[in-house]
């Protein structure tokens, strides 16, 4: 851990630094923190610039796409100039005017089976902000055998879903993503956002949301989501919390 902040540092983290939760310690903690981030988009966006203004110390930010004048409607990283750019290569730059003492790591590559356990070894919370199915399971399977707390989140039209992952303990208390979504049809596996729709704002939310369970985690505060699914409705106002036990038939986390 860090021995010492810097006059520019309580400065800077002032706000959190006064919450009891959190104090010196605590944001010394952040600052020392390596978090994981698959996917700059809509959820990516928001988790990201939180992160980084809170103190991460280092991020790991990974998506192979170029921006798309359809993306500027909730992914707000991102401007008019950034069209037919990398995502990470504009979210680097962007992410360093807010915080210039931040590190990031950039992967501009598609995440697979191949390479996905070898770079979030190096990360101590993953933060899930994909758009599909096929690449949430896949990075769930990963956190659960490389022991990596997953904070994931999905999107669809003015809905939202947020829960916190540690499968591979050993409790009925922690299922794993596919305990949560066990069957799901070939036409759903391979939906995006692009396909069903998202109101901007509901991506700020969701991502915002994520990056505090993230700051709980580093911290061991509070309560988390483990084992429970929040769900946001804002058309109508609703919002519902489902909990999950773990499926004893579940082919990654048992």
């Amino acid at each position: 851990m860090l021995k010492t902040l810097s006059e520019k540092d309580i400065q800077r983290y002032a706000h959190q630094i006064i919450l009891k939760n959190i104090g010196i310690d605590g944001q010394k903690k952040l600052l020392i923190s390596k978090v994981f981030i698959l996917g700059m988009g809509g959820l990516g966006s928001p988790v990201s610039m939180y992160l980084a203004s809170a103190g991460i110390g280092t991020l790991g930010i990974a998506d192979f796409d170029n921006v798309e004048i359809s993306n500027l409607q909730r992914q707000v990283l991102f401007d008019q100039k950034s069209i037919n750019k990398s995502k990470v290569e504009i979210a680097k730059k962007k992410l360093l005017l807010m915080n210039p003492k931040l590190k990031i790591n950039i992967y501009k590559k598609k995440i697979t089976k191949i390479n996905i356990d070898k770079i979030i070894k190096n990360y101590d919370v993953i933060v899930d902000g994909s758009d599909n199915f096929q690449t949430k399971y896949l990075i769930n399977d990963s956190c659960v055998k490389n022991k990596k707390t997953l904070i994931s989140a999905a999107l669809r039209g003015f809905e939202a879903q947020i829960t916190t992952i540690k499968g591979w303990i050993k409790s009925e208390n922690n299922p794993c993503y596919r305990c949560m979504f066990p069957q799901l049809t070939k036409n759903i596996l391979g939906e995006t956002y692009q396909d069903c729709g998202i109101v901007g704002g509901i991506a700020g939310i969701a991502g915002s949301l994520q990056s505090v369970e993230v700051i709980k985690d580093i911290l061991g505060i509070g309560k988390n989501l483990v084992g429970e699914l929040i769900i946001i409705d804002l058309l109508f106002n609703r919002f519902k919390k489902i909990k999950f036990k773990k499926n004893k038939k579940c082919i990654i986390c048992n």
